[in-house]
């Protein structure tokens, strides 16, 4: 059955070539959200901000860094990373511009409330990583200190350790969208997802001591809980698509038998 509402199909080539272009608008606005990115670093001490859950624990004094070329690369590395939430809208608009005449309806009502949801989800696992589980971990390191041992942590490694644990947490915490897609495949069922709720728990347990930087029970739970109710959450996402889906089908099954009964 024809989609409705959809646009003619274009020929490969005339794919190829809108996929070029949307693929340089996509690049034009990462390279400008970028060049913006490093302008309000050097102007807003914005790595200030991020150095603040270790700054107690300096002691008054400051990150060190070991090589002349080391703040240059903090800083690019910040401006990628800001750039590209800058440029996002423009990412998205440009991906949402070249799927959507392939999509029906009823998909375009839905694409974008997800990638919202799915953008709220991502910032949510930054934002525990950030103001949760940094924090938490850092006391933890410092506290097993002894006099022996005088700390000097490189600026490097410590945004290395700041970065990666966020963007973890963040990749983590799309987990109800995954479950979203899988659904509307037919690949899981919400009966499936109740069936293997305790290997979840275990799953999320494991999953958290392998995030969790300082392997002590307080980060870990601190990951695992949330974890636990994202899959919770994941489940009512299922429940919810499913629904929607066996409607359509019953739907879509009803429209036929009525063409038929009508022949």
């Amino acid at each position: 059955m024809a989609n409705v509402g959809q646009q003619s199909e274009m020929p490969f080539l005339d794919h190829l070539e809108e996929l070029r272009w949307r693929i340089l608008r996509a690049l034009v606005a990462l390279i400008a959200g970028v060049v913006a990115a490093f302008s309000l670093l050097l102007r807003f001490d914005i790595i200030l901000i991020l150095e603040r859950p270790i700054l107690p624990y300096l002691s008054g004094n400051q990150l060190v860094y070991t090589h002349p070329a080391d703040p240059f690369k903090i800083t690019m590395s910040m401006a990628f990373a800001l750039g590209a939430i800058f440029a996002s809208p423009v990412l998205v608009w440009q991906i949402w511009g070249f799927l959507s005449p392939a999509l029906y309806k009823h998909e375009k009502r839905v694409i974008i409330p997800v990638l919202i949801f799915g953008a709220l989800l991502f910032l949510g696992g930054v934002s525990l990583a950030f103001f949760g589980i940094i924090p938490i971990t850092l006391k933890m390191f410092y506290s097993i200190q002894t006099n022996s041992l005088t700390p000097m942590i490189t600026a490097g490694a410590y945004f290395d350790f700041v970065v990666s644990l966020s963007l973890v947490l963040g990749a983590v915490f799309e987990l109800p969208i995954a479950v979203l897609a899988l659904t509307a495949l037919g690949i899981v069922t919400p009966a499936f997802l109740n069936k293997f709720r305790r290997h979840a728990t275990v799953i999320c347990l494991v999953t958290s001591a392998f995030i969790t930087p300082g392997q002590d029970p307080l980060s870990l739970l601190a990951i695992a809980i949330p974890l636990y109710l994202l899959y919770e959450l994941s489940v009512v996402c299922s429940v919810f698509v499913y629904r929607r889906k066996q409607r359509r089908e019953a739907a879509r099954l009803a429209e036929a038998e009525g063409s038929g009964a009508v022949a």
